[in-house]
């Protein structure tokens, strides 16, 4: 099955459902599920099926599958949630207005309109940025934030970068071990975040010189990258490191645009703020998934998937107690 999201047969441009989910990630996939299950109609609206999943390269900690590709287990979701035959939307949810009587009304960039008595926000959360000079103007020229997707672009080249020190930034450091003669990872602290069997495994490449205590402070190059000048924190001492690469993986930040256009709560750093059942502070607007702030430093596939499956059974409380008060 094609990773990208295929709408129904019949293409319709409008739909009135019980409920509207915006994420086509593991939260959104598994609210889509749950809700199918407790025969609700349902649409989901999305541009990225698998959300951050379709970034990674090989998942090893989702129960059932010791070591799948993430594409793989992408493809399995979307046959799973194919089976109920709920619409899918491949766009962006441009606004959204909540009516009088709870309903909300959402319009997507292309133009399709949908009316949902209940909705659940599983918008996940995107990359965040160094936000230092040379970044923005070499993306897709060395700078990358997806190592799965570009890693094979840097096959035999001298250095390449990976900055941060998380999960993410290990997994990307081991991929490119395959394809570069050497990488190097830069972190701002001298502890790491990923999960120690990640980093042992890091290390045991042999090919990975680590850089800790340091930030980025520019990435130079003329046509392309050629290297990063970063900074210790502790003796403020500058270094430049060559390098034809640099992918910049130092966690994400939430995607609330939809949240804030609602008046949904959102906490200091931008994540929904929700109750154990995934309420926020409006009634019949869920979220679920790394768009929350349910466990901030611990955003998986597992826990997403569980948060949208607890959105799927609040939401079918809230629209049967809805149905019986009329």
């Amino acid at each position: 099955m094609s990773l990208r999201l295929r709408l129904t047969k019949e293409e319709k441009k409008e739909y009135t459902v019980d409920v509207a989910i915006v994420g086509t990630g593991p939260a959104g996939i598994a609210a889509g599920i749950y809700c199918a299950r407790y025969m609700l109609s349902t649409v989901l609206i999305g541009d990225v099926l698998g959300g951050q999943v379709s970034k990674a390269n090989v998942i090893e900690n989702y129960p059932g599958f010791p070591s799948i590709k993430a594409s793989e287990l992408i493809d399995r979701f979307a046959s799973h949630l194919s089976r109920y035959n709920i619409p899918i939307i491949n766009d962006r949810v441009d606004n959204a207005v909540r009516k009088d009587n709870g309903d909300l009304e959402l319009t997507t960039r292309k133009g399709y309109k949908i009316r949902s008595s209940a909705l659940i926000i599983a918008t996940g959360a995107k990359d965040k940025e160094l936000g230092v000079p040379g970044e923005k103007e070499f993306v897709g020229r060395g700078v990358s934030y997806c190592s799965t997707c570009d890693a094979a672009f840097f096959y035999g080249a001298n250095n390449v970068v990976v900055v941060g020190g998380g999960d993410t930034a290990f997994e990307s450091a081991y991929l490119l071990t395959q394809y570069a003669k050497k990488v190097t990872l830069v972190h701002r602290r001298s502890e790491f975040r990923a999960q120690p069997i990640l980093v042992q495994r890091v290390r045991e490449t042999g090919k990975v010189e680590f850089v800790l205590n340091a930030v980025v402070k520019e990435i130079y190059g003329d046509e392309k990258v050629k290297g990063i000048i970063v900074q210790n924190v502790v003796t403020g001492e500058t270094t430049n490191i060559p390098a034809e690469g640099v992918f910049i993986n130092i966690g994400y930040e939430p995607e609330k645009e939809l949240a804030k256009k609602l008046g949904v709560n959102l906490d200091e750093k931008g994540y929904i703020v929700v109750s154990p059942y995934m309420e926020t502070n409006i009634d019949g607007i869920f979220a679920a998934g790394d768009v929350t702030n349910l466990w901030v430093n611990f955003k998986q596939i597992i826990t997403s998937a569980a948060q949208g499956a607890v959105a799927a059974y609040s939401a079918y409380r809230y629209i049967m107690n809805k149905k019986k008060d009329k």
